[in-house]
């Protein structure tokens, strides 16, 4: 009767992995973190948030023109280090391309980062609306800072997550501005 029993619960052990192997190799793959939403390659999605003049920033005001979309908060230590690198690319290109922040924050909080850093690209502000829009643009994860490069014809064409160097927009912008 041992014996019986013994080999019963080999069978189930054996029958337990070998189904559990089965389930684990056909699984559906889920979307790299993070990956969700658009993706380079896609048509940008539209956004429409207020902007700290009063006025509305949309992504369409700037079909047409090469579009850098920065996610960032104040309270984000790598987004307040790339701010400086992000304005100077925008004076640096300011025919040929579009740098607009879009800040998860506090309205008040924003005004006064961007007057002490004498940010002059335009800074929409929010907070679900534009974490919405973020995943749209293709962070699910929500992490900060974020940044996408849209061509002229409004495609998908770099999407970075972490803090941006000069040196890295200067090597993905160099093939668009010419």
């Amino acid at each position: 009767m041992n014996r019986t029993l013994t080999l019963y619960m080999a069978a189930a052990v054996i029958g337990l992995a070998l189904g559990g192997l089965f389930a684990w190799t056909t699984r559906d793959e889920p979307p790299a973190p993070g990956l969700e939403g658009a993706a380079v390659g896609d048509p940008r999605p539209e956004f429409r948030h207020g902007g700290l003049d009063g006025q509305w920033v949309s992504a369409s005001q700037f079909d047409g023109r090469l579009l850098l979309v920065n996610f960032w908060a104040t309270w984000c230590a790598p987004c307040r280090r790339e701010m400086p690198v992000l304005q100077a690319i925008s004076k640096r290109h300011p025919d040929q391309l579009a740098v607009v922040g879009l800040a998860i924050d506090d309205l008040e909080a924003v005004r006064d980062f961007v007057d002490e850093l004498a940010i002059e690209y335009p800074i929409a502000v929010g907070n679900a609306d534009i974490m919405a829009t973020q995943r749209a643009w293709g962070n699910s994860a929500g992490a900060l800072p974020y940044t996408v490069l849209v061509d002229q014809n409004g495609i998908i064409r770099w999407q970075h997550l972490g803090e941006v160097t000069s040196d890295e927009l200067d090597a993905v912008l160099a093939d668009y501005l010419r």
